[in-house]
């Protein structure tokens, strides 16, 4: 009696499963009823896209094993331009004086936030004791460098840097990237660090030019 009165409502859930329209997106077969049971399954299958997409992010030169992304920004000629002539990316440089270039911005630069923003700043002495304290984060900063390329870089080893570009030619490897010539950068930023720190002091408070801010 049940397996009659079952017949005529599982062919009714066939016909109404049958009847629905596969969601857009999905391919296959639609739900399927078995008799006996309550479950029911579906097949998904991706569809490809007729119109192929432009991928705005990519690894460089389409290898993933490089472990670098290529982006609009990065990849572009003007950002490749400016990066390339930064201090620590110019390899045809001595390390010395790339580094004594990075220490005479930071020295020149690090004067004004200790003399405006120090605790000595509304009296006579803000100017020297903003300098000292320039002078003394410098002093920091070189101790940083020179511990960092000891335990980074071995006496008598060869540089680090890739030998090879992205293309596949071959340069000469960046010697900022030895014992030697990290000692070098260190050295140069102190020296130039300390320059910086002097010659803001000079112009500002030696000179005393009419400055607008002083």
């Amino acid at each position: 009696m049940a397996a009659a009165t079952a017949s005529p409502m599982a062919s009714q859930l066939r016909s109404t499963f049958a009847g629905l329209v596969v969601p857009k997106g999905l391919a296959g077969s639609p739900f399927k009823s078995f008799p006996g049971r309550r479950t029911t399954s579906f097949t998904v299958r991706a569809i490809q896209s007729d119109k192929p997409t432009f991928q705005v992010i990519q690894p460089i030169n389409g290898d993933p094993f490089i472990g670098s992304l290529e982006t609009p920004v990065t990849s572009s000629p003007l950002v490749a331009w400016y990066l390339s002539n930064l201090p620590a990316y110019r390899t045809a440089v001595n390390p010395l004086l790339r580094g004594i270039e990075v220490g005479l911005a930071h020295g020149f630069l690090l004067v004004g936030p200790f003399v405006k923003a120090g605790p000595l700043r509304n009296t006579e002495y803000a100017g020297a004791a903003g300098s000292l304290a320039a002078g003394g984060l410098v002093v920091i900063l070189s101790i940083c460098l020179t511990m960092y390329g000891i335990a980074s870089f071995k006496e008598g080893e060869p540089s680090i840097a890739p030998s090879l570009t992205l293309t596949g030619r071959k340069k000469e490897p960046d010697q900022l990237q030895t014992a030697e010539g990290w000692a070098k950068f260190s050295g140069g930023f102190f020296f130039g660090g300390i320059s910086g720190v002097i010659w803001a002091y000079f112009l500002l408070y030696v000179i005393n030019l009419p400055y607008f801010v002083k």
